[in-house]
């Protein structure tokens, strides 16, 4: 999602909020919980899930490996869950042909550089580049050039943006910057 006018174009970045995430978190979280009440049966003798009978599990040395299992997959879960909550990724570019300047702002873990701010001047920016992978794992990743400082990625590598689209993001930010784009 993008807003634009003559002067200011801003983008909008997408976050750790995704249904895929939520997905991911909760199948990881039910996969765990099974695993470790699993192991909990085997040591404790009793059926803590009806579908399947802790007699046949021996708690040495199967139930300690599910339970092991279950204990590191709710880690898991629980990181999932945390990127989710803090929106992780997400925050937005903005442009400002007025200004003259390109404002750069994401989200990240708590603590001291939860908010990642960067701030450029439009005339230090070379190029616009777009990074093309293709094969199994497709990757088309757009990034900024900045004269000194290297390449600012401005999409997210899992965004999978179809050639077209790709090209036609990098080919009006480009002429909305009014820098050329290179393409690798």
């Amino acid at each position: 999602m993008s807003r634009r006018s003559e002067y200011i174009w801003i983008e909008f970045i997408a976050g750790s909020r995704k249904t895929s995430n939520f997905c991911w978190a909760f199948i990881l979280f039910l996969g765990s919980l099974g695993f470790l009440l699993v192991g909990i049966s085997s040591y404790l003798d009793k059926n803590l899930i009806s579908l399947f009978p802790s007699q046949q599990i021996n708690f040495f040395p199967q139930g300690i490996v599910m339970s092991f299992y279950g204990i590191a997959g709710l880690f898991i879960s629980s990181y999932l869950w945390c990127t989710i909550t803090w929106n992780v990724g997400s925050g937005y570019d903005r442009f400002d042909r007025k200004e003259g300047i390109v404002y750069i702002f994401r989200w990240g873990f708590p603590g001291k550089n939860r908010r990642i701010f960067l701030r450029f001047f439009m005339k230090d920016i070379q190029s616009i580049r777009i990074e093309v992978k293709e094969g199994i794992y497709a990757r088309r990743v757009l990034y900024m050039e900045i004269g000194g400082l290297g390449a600012i990625p401005l999409t997210r590598t899992d965004e999978n943006l179809t050639p077209r689209e790709i090209e036609q993001k990098a080919a009006e930010l480009a002429y909305f910057l009014r820098v050329p784009i290179e393409v690798f």
